[in-house]
Formats: C-alpha cells, structure tokens, sequence
C-alpha cells in the first residue's frame, strides 16, 4: 500500500523532530506556527436531514431509516434496526462538497436529550473514517448505555478530520453514515464484542464539510437551553442508607450459615465487617470459623493446583490478586484465628501440615508470584501491589523468615502511586526495568499517567485509599503519611476534571470529564464530585479517610446538590454482586463522620461563580481551563499509541453548546528515525485492530506514515508496539477558536509559540496579564503551558 505523510500533509524533517508547515522560517528553529481562524477556512457544505431539499440536492439516499420530528420541532433522520436484527442497521449515502486544496473535517448535530445504545460510523467514498473502540479517530456517536442523556435539552457537535489523500484535490466526495449495534470493549471475538442493533439511533440532524478544527455553528441555528441555575434534586433520603444496611445484612446473613466453604473475597467481607459496628457480623464468634475454613480451603487448592489458586476465579481480576483478599481476612482477625493456628489440617492431599504452616506457604507462594508479574497500568499496578502487601502482612505474622523485608514491599506500593519509579516485576537479577529507571505511574500533577490523560478509568482514589487503608498498623491508627500526602494530592488534582451540568432530571450536578480520555469511550461523564461511585468504594471513602478540608468541601457540595443518595443507589442498582455489597461496607460511617464536620468553604474549581484558571498537566499532556462559562479540556497527546499523530482531543463546553473535536495540531519531538504506518484496521485502534468482522472493512486511514519519537535507552521496544515515550511530543501547539495552547514538556528546552500574524498581544489565562508578542511568537519555557485567548 503506497503510504502518505500524517493529516497536516506537512513536510517531516526527522534530523529536527519538527513538524513544520510550508511557511515555516528554517528547520532547526523551536518554533510552531499556528494558522488563524477566519470565516472563508470554516464551513463548505451542510446537509439538513429529513429536509427533502437539502437530501434531494446531495443525493441522499436512506436504507432502514425514518424521518422523525425531534429536538426544538426540527427534522431528523434516524437509522432503524434490519429485520431480522443484525448488528448492523440502517445507513444513508450522500454527496457532500469538500475544500480541494485545505485540510477538511466533518461534524455531526446531535440533540442531546436522545438516547441510544447504537453506534454511528462514517465512511468517505467507500473507505471508514476513525475506529469504532479506542482509536485516535474517533467514530461520530459510541451512543450511551443508559436513560442519562448526553446533553439535555440542548444540540452538541462531533467533529473528525477527513484524510487528506482524500480530499486533495477534490470538490466533493461520496458519504454514508452506517449503523451498528453497541460493543463491549473487552470481547476478543467479534460475538463477544459487537452486538446486535435491537434500537433505532439517536436522530441525525445535519452533518458538515469544513476546513476548521473549530467547528462555528451557522448563525441562526438553534441550540437549546437548560435553567441558568437548574434546580436542587428533590426525593431520595436517608431510607437510601436503610436499604444499604438491609443488603449488606442479608448478605452477611447468608454467608454466616453457609455450609459450604466461603471463598476469599467472602472471607474477607465477613473480616471487615466484624468491625463494623452496625452490621450483624460485627464480633460475631460465628465470622471466626467462616474465615478459617475459608483460608483452609483456599490452602487445599493451592496445594491441588498452584497455577489455579494464584489466578483464583473468585476475585475480579484472578492474575491481579493472588491470595491477597485473605491474607486482609487474615490480618483482620489476627488475634481470633489465633488460637487455631497450630492445630493440624488436611492439605487437600491427605498429608498433615499446621495450619499456620500451611497458611503461611500459601501466602509466600502469593507474594513470590505476584512480586514476578506486576503490571504496568497504574490501576492494575495498584491492585497487583496492595495484594502483595496484605499477603505479605499475613506472612509476616504467620512465620517472618518467609515474609519479604517491609521496605521491599512497601516501595513497591510507593512505586505504585508515584511516589518512586516504576522498576516493573522482580527476577533473578533484580528489578524488570522495562521503561527503565525513571518511568513513573502518576505525574507530578497527580494524575495517572499511562499513554495520556485516563478519564474515569483513570479515576484510582478508591484503590489509593485500599493502599493507605492497608498501611495502618491498626485499624485505628493512620497509615502510611507519604501515601496519605499523595492519595490527597491525587484527589485535589481530579477535582479539577469535574465540571457543573445536569443530571438525567435536569437538576443541579457536577460530571467527570470522560470525552478527553483516552480510555474512555462513554458520553456523557459520570455524576462526580470529590470521588466516583464504583463497585470497590463509595463516593466518601477518599474524604472521609483523609478529612482533607478540600476533599471534604467537595463533599458538602455533593450533600448540598443533594447527589449523594443518588450515588447510593446508583452503586447498589449496578448489580447485587458481594463486590458492590463489600463496596458499600463502611459508607453508613463514612457519611455520619462527614456530616459531623465543620462547614467547608472551598467548591469544585469548575463550579459556577468560583475564579477563573488554567490548569495543565505536561506528563499526561492534558489542559482545562475555566474562563466565564466556558469549560474546554483537551488532551494533546491524544492516543498516540505507537507513533507521533498529531491530533488532540478537545471538548469545548457552553451553557448552550457542547462542542467534541477530534483535531489537528503541531507537534516538536526529539526524533527516533524511525517511522510507523497505519495498518487497515477499522475496529480498534491498538493490538492487533480488535476482533476480526464477517464484512471487509477497509480503513481511510490506512497506510498514513507517521514518525515515531525517540524511547530512552534501555527501554524495549519496535516500532508498532504500544509504548509511553514513541508518541510523546516535546512541544505542543493547537489552535482552537480563540485559544491558542502552547505546552512544552520538557525540563531544558524554551519553544516559541507562534502567534498569528497581525496580532500584537492577547489574553494570557496562564497568567492572567494581558501579554506582547514579539516578532517570532510567544516564549514558552520548560515545563510551562501557556494558554492565549484572543476573543473579547
């Protein structure tokens, strides 16, 4: 397949790492030039759907498919369901114009009250544009799984860029939007993955050819609107905590007169529970026997299969876990399994062993093993390492000569939230070191830092707070201060990731921004504020650990929304697994100790009426900025898995306007000589291009010759493999409206930020100060993210 330089069809100077457009001074320089917005670079065709002018002038035509009368009265075409169902449904084909001689986008207008599990994807003459899971292209709708609307009662905008071998040269193309059923991201055949399209779609309002990353709707078209101040959710209160207390007692019920032998993650629900001192387990002598036989058990399939009980099917995730949720249970009850552990059991074989003898060989073989397969990923690398410590904990009470040093497995945890490098698992020579010495799980924001910003995946306080709670030398006590410094300094950085919207009713609610993520693929982001609801923590674990002030004000302004018993009920709706139910445990005591605190004035940065501010984070790459009521975040380094892609992710957030954009931007990088060239792959955009489909697909993409930057020494790698360092750029610029964005990420390097011609000074929101450009542009030093506006 004949290859072709990235989207910005710009030329690449490898001997620099500079990417540099044709009007650009000299190769050597450390600069970036940024083309201003004007109003003949912005739209070239519209197309209204379910007006018949507008189809019938663009040759519109529509399989499966119906017009419907939709958002504000206006008309819309939507994509129906085959019959019989398929996962593919209905399509349109149309003909658009395109600007023969400029980079082009296209934009969908969605109404943001529709719901619709359905996906919705583009093809240009005949070829798919983006990749319909986790690509740096993204699809036009991944739809929304539930009744809690994108963006209610107003349109929202999805814009992608068009391939420029494409569009060169052309004046107008061959469209069709398609649709498919949802996916589910972690299936690995296309069964298991793609799944059947039983809806109809959201309704299609009107698509758009333009030659602009910042799409300007049309004067006159209407957006909707939601309350300038939405009213406070009513209904839902303290009966919430009742029923929480009723499940996890009917839980706890079961499990105590269970004659069947528990497994470990029960075991070490019933363990914490006998401290709680509103449950029915709480020091009940039965809990006891539950546990040991539990732990006896767990020994007894060790000992039958050493590979099955290091990747026990009982916990969540099994190579993640070993025996670490017993050796909890174990520590737990320390002092009431005590008595017990010199009697001799049945190792499962018929030999006789000590119970601690046998207890103590189980959690040895879980540290030992967990210890030689730690994981990269910050969630994962948490998990894998709290489970190593609470084996280790359990050892170094049943027999401290097997048990690891306690500096060793507790720099594994610092390794884990950042407080140290990540040095990977251990071998006979030492530590793995894949990213070598100086690779670090968190940024020195506090973000997780993977291959760019995590969104809600990336939202880690409830396992950061497990880590802390597994410190405490007792369950009174504090833990660790330097874990407890970073779970609060990880905790104040999300916060800046929440911003005012409303919930599914209307009323009053912060959200997780999820649209910049690069592991996210949901829209609209969660209900949010100090901390996410999940199946493994409630929304006050963090705050109520740590009683931060900011953290707790957080909280106050969830209590004052009243959104928390909302996030109650959401966490037991999810299903009625024991891992939502351990989840629940310790909320009824969390909330009484945070509504004894005293009022705390500090809100969320994004909340209405608090100070205007840019905040960005180099290592993740990532930027939000609060300026009047206008919210925009945006990842820079955007999906760059194996190569240099220069494109950033944007979502641009008004009262009455939601802008998401998939755009291009500048990159400088330090170059590796190296150079990586898009496969054909539509479905996903990493491995091996995701499940293979019964239909050719072919990518628009394919074949788009992108450089990779250089990977520190030491560290393995081949061009193709998923890697933190070969997309990574040293200078970002992106023009985005009135914003110009300018971050350098490096620690010694001053770029230049070229500014348009003819604009002799701007709006600093970095610094607040109105700033004079020089001739050359904007001086950007080492680590610093300047942020321009040039509106009013």
């Amino acid at each position: 397949m004949k290859s072709r330089l990235s989207h910005l069809a710009m030329a690449l100077f490898l001997g620099t790492g500079v990417i540099f457009p044709s009007f650009a001074k000299a190769a050597g320089e450390n600069a970036t030039t940024v083309t201003p917005v004007t109003e003949e670079n912005r739209i070239v065709d519209t197309l209204s759907f379910g007006n018949a002018a507008s189809e019938a002038s663009h040759a519109a035509a529509a399989n499966a498919s119906s017009t419907v009368v939709g958002g504000l009265g206006e008309s819309s075409r939507v994509l129906l369901p085959q019959t019989p169902q398929s996962w593919q449904g209905g399509s349109v084909a149309f003909t658009m114009k395109v600007d023969p001689n400029k980079p082009n986008y296209f934009t969908i207008r969605l109404w943001g009250s529709e719901n619709s599990p359905d996906r919705l994807l583009l093809f240009c003459e005949g070829k798919q544009i983006g990749y319909i899971h986790l690509g740096d292209i993204d699809i036009l709708d991944f739809g929304n799984d539930s009744t809690d609307p994108p963006y209610k009662g107003r349109f929202y905008y999805n814009t992608s860029p068009l391939p420029t071998e494409l569009t060169q040269g052309k004046s107008e193309l061959h469209f069709e939007i398609r649709s498919i059923g949802p996916v589910w991201g972690y299936g690995n055949t296309f069964d298991k993955f793609q799944q059947t399209m039983t809806v109809p779609t959201r309704g299609i309002y009107r698509v758009y050819t333009h030659t602009e990353g910042f799409f300007v709707p049309p004067a006159g078209e209407m957006q909707g609107s939601v309350p300038a101040v939405p009213p406070v959710r009513t209904g839902l209160g303290p009966e919430v905590l009742d029923q929480l207390k009723d499940r996890v007692n009917h839980t706890i019920a079961g499990l105590l007169s269970s004659t069947k032998p528990l497994n470990q993650m029960q075991a070490e629900f019933l363990a914490r529970a006998y401290h709680v001192g509103w449950t029915t387990a709480y020091q009940n002598p039965q809990v006891v026997p539950q546990v040991s036989g539990a732990l006896d058990l767990l020994y007894a399939n060790y000992k039958k299969d050493p590979k099955l009980m290091l990747s026990d099917p009982s916990t969540p995730n099994p190579d993640w876990f070993g025996a670490g949720p017993a050796g909890n249970a174990f520590w737990l009850l320390s002092l009431q399994l005590a008595s017990g552990l010199d009697a001799t059991i049945d190792d499962g074989t018929g030999a006789k062993v000590t119970r601690r003898a046998a207890w103590a060989d189980l959690f040895h073989a879980s540290v030992v093993w967990e210890s030689r397969h730690r994981r990269q990923y910050s969630n994962q690398s948490m998990i894998v390492d709290m489970n190593i410590y609470n084996a280790n904990k359990a050892l170094t009470i049943l027999d401290p000569t097997q048990a690891f040093p306690q500096s060793q497995v507790l720099h594994y945890l610092y390794q884990s939230v950042g407080l140290e490098p990540w040095l990977g698992s251990e071998t006979d020579r030492g530590p793995s070191r894949p990213l070598g010495d100086n690779y670090w799980e968190l940024t020195s924001q506090g973000l997780t830092k993977e291959l760019g910003f995590v969104g809600y995946y990336g939202e880690v306080l409830d396992w950061v707070t497990q880590i802390y709670d597994a410190t405490r030398l007792a369950l009174d006590q504090p833990g660790d201060p330097r874990i407890e410094a970073q779970l609060v300094k990880i905790a104040r950085a999300r916060a800046v990731l929440r911003f005012p919207e409303v919930d599914a009713d209307g009323n009053r609610a912060m959200r997780a921004e999820t649209i910049v993520g690069w592991r996210d693929s949901h829209f609209p982001g969660n209900i949010c504020y100090t901390e996410r609801s999940t199946w493994d923590a409630s929304t006050l674990y963090t705050a109520a650990a740590t009683l931060d002030s900011e953290l707790v004000g957080g909280v106050q302004q969830m209590f004052a929304d009243n959104q928390f018993y909302p996030s109650v009920q959401e966490q037991m709706a999810q299903n009625n697994s024991l891992r939502v139910t351990a989840g629940l445990l310790g909320l009824p005591d969390q909330y009484a100790l945070l509504q004894a605190q005293p009022a705390r004035p500090k809100r969320l940065p994004m909340t209405d009426g608090q100070p205007d501010f840019v905040w960005a984070d180099t290592d993740d790459g990532v930027v939000a900025i609060k300026h009047g009521n206008e919210r925009v975040y945006a990842s820079l380094y955007w999906r760059a898995r194996p190569a240099i892609n220069f494109l950033a992710r944007v979502e641009d957030i008004l009262p009455a306007t939601d802008r998401i954009a998939v755009v291009r931007e500048q990159i400088q990088f330090v170059p590796s000589g190296l150079t990586w060239t898009r496969p054909d792959w539509t479905i996903e955009g990493f491995a091996n291009g995701g499940p293979k489909y019964p239909i050719e697909l072919h990518s628009a993409e394919a074949g788009e010759q992108l450089p990779i930057a250089k990977v520190p020494d030491g560290t393995a790698y081949k061009p193709g493999d998923e890697n933190p360092y070969a997309g990574r750029g040293t200078f970002y610029a992106l023009r985005y409206g009135d914003y110009l964005i300018g971050m350098n990420t490096t620690k010694d390097t001053v770029y230049t930020l070229k500014t348009p011609v003819g604009v002799g000074s701007a709006n600093d929101l970095s610094s607040g100060k109105r700033v004079k450009f020089t001739q050359n542009g904007l001086a950007v030093g080492p680590g610093v993210t300047s942020v321009l506006y040039f509106g009013h």
